[in-house]
Order: C-alpha cells, then sequence, then structure tokens
C-alpha cells in the first residue's frame, strides 16, 4: 500500500508532484529507486515532447575565482519567467556554475557530460523538466582569463558581462572593471576595436554609407571618402575602447581606463543576453 508519507519522502527526495510521485510508486510497486527511475524517465519523455519550444527566459550565472584572474559565465534557457525564477531552476544553475569552475571543461558538450549529484549535467537537467514541465537548455557557457576579470549580471539576470582587463590590477581596477561591464551591457560593443570588428561587416557598413551618400546627391569622386568618415563614426560607435564612456562623455573608453592606471586597458570580453 502506497501511504501519504511514501509520496511525500518521495517528492521530498525528487521535487516532482504529489501526483507524479503516486503515480510513480503505484507503478513501480512501492520500490523508491524505480520510482526515481520512473520519474526521471517522465522527465526525458517531456523533454522530447518539448523539443520544439524555444527558450527565451532564463537566467544568466556569472562568477571570478579568488584570484579575480578567471572567469565562467552559463546561460539556462527556461520557457518562461516564472520558471526562471522558481528555486530547483536557480539551484540548478548554480551547480552547473560550479560544476564548471570545478573542472573547468573546453566545451558545452563537455560541460553537460560532467557528473553532477550522480548523474551528469544532462540528466540533472532533465530531472528538472520532469519536474516543472517545461523546456530547459544549457543555452550558452563561456570562460574568459585575463589579469583582472569582473562579472556582471543585468537585468533581472536577463545579461552578463565578463570583462577581462590588462595593464594594472588593484581594487581600483576591479572597480573600473565593474564600469566597462555596464558599459557594454548598456552599449553592446562588436569588438575591441575597428580590428576585431568583422571584415564582412566593415564592408557592408562602407557599402551602405556610399549609397546613402550616393542617394543624398553628393559628388561620385566624394562617396569613398565620405563613406570612410561615416565608418570611422560606426566604429567609435560600435567598438568598446573607441565608445564614449558613459559616465562621462568627454571621454572614451580608452581615455577613462587611462586615467585610472596608466597601460591598463580591456584585453577581452564576453556578453550572454537572453531574448526574453
Amino acid at each position: 500500500m502506497i501511504t501519504a508519507q511514501d509520496i511525500n519522502k518521495l517528492r521530498q527526495q525528487t521535487g516532482a508532484g504529489m501526483m507524479d510521485c503516486k503515480k510513480a510508486l503505484t507503478e513501480a510497486g512501492g520500490d523508491f529507486e524505480k520510482a526515481i527511475d520512473l520519474l526521471r524517465k517522465k522527465g526525458q519523455k517531456i523533454s522530447a515532447a518539448r523539443a520544439d519550444r524555444t527558450t527565451t527566459e532564463g537566467a544568466v550565472f556569472a562568477k571570478t575565482n579568488e584570484a579575480s584572474n578567471y572567469g565562467i559565465m552559463i546561460a539556462l534557457g527556461c520557457e518562461t519567467d516564472f520558471v526562471a525564477k522558481n528555486e530547483h531552476f536557480q539551484q540548478l544553475g548554480e551547480a552547473i556554475l560550479a560544476v564548471a569552475f570545478a573542472h573547468q571543461p573546453a566545451t558545452i558538450e563537455a560541460l553537460l557530460a560532467l557528473p553532477l549529484d550522480g548523474l551528469s549535467v544532462e540528466e540533472k537537467i532533465t530531472d528538472l523538466i520532469g519536474k516543472i514541465g517545461e523546456k530547459v537548455t544549457l543555452s550558452a557557457y563561456k570562460t574568459l582569463q585575463s589579469d583582472t576579470v569582473v562579472p556582471y549580471i543585468h537585468m533581472g539576470q536577463k545579461l552578463g558581462v565578463l570583462v577581462g582587463l590588462q595593464g594594472a590590477e588593484g581594487p581600483q581596477v576591479i572597480e573600473a572593471g565593474k564600469d566597462i561591464a555596464m558599459q557594454i551591457a548598456a552599449m553592446n560593443p562588436l569588438a575591441l576595436d575597428k580590428d576585431g570588428v568583422p571584415a564582412e561587416v566593415t564592408e557592408r557598413e562602407l557599402n551602405i554609407a556610399q549609397e546613402q551618400a550616393r542617394n543624398e546627391g553628393k559628388p561620385e569622386a566624394m562617396l569613398d571618402k565620405i563613406a570612410q568618415g561615416r565608418l570611422s563614426k560606426f566604429f567609435k560607435e560600435n567598438t568598446l575602447l573607441n565608445q564614449p564612456f558613459i559616465k562621462d562623455n568627454s571621454a572614451n573608453i580608452t581615455q577613462y581606463l587611462g586615467s585610472v592606471a596608466p597601460g591598463l586597458t580591456v584585453a577581452a570580453f564576453e556578453h550572454l543576453t537572453l531574448a526574453g
């Protein structure tokens, strides 16, 4: 006989719903291990059934090591904001982040295969799907190493940034890193500088600028010069080191960092945004 205590015990162990626990225990003949396996299989079925759903909600998780020279950021996606705020969802995100820190896998596929509480990360995600009945995915995994790495989470965990700085160290550099991370979150630069902008993007912007100038009736002989000027403006607006500093538009990011410490610059950054 399946008792209410048995059902509650299984519920406490798995986080699954009361009716799901009762059904699993009944089907398993009261065997808890078999019941847990049945609930996991239910999660796998839910996962397959919802494979075509989009996960535009979720949460970004980020942290750095004690030395502040290495950072990890992940995005755990789901279907609704309600689930993104769920305690189990948040706990799983933090657990995956801890596993990533412990093992530092090279790829997201390697991270999904790592062990977590007796299962793989991928299996733990499937278990959560079984509990909440909604598609959950590990949609992104980023790492960054530099002299100083600063994390930043914004917009209710919908946006995350890792900033790597070099050329100086210390508390003032970490504070500057926070400013730069907020700049990236607000301005979404394409690259550090113009050398980091993909060639096809540069070519497209140049062609657009030429066509705009032509449509404005500018002389054909002047089109290239005008387009180059507009391309320079594009780089200023869309590359981090050349953008005006949002806290002081009289200086760009390069100038701001130089005022914090001579030689300080941004070596790299990572930016994750959930499209909810």
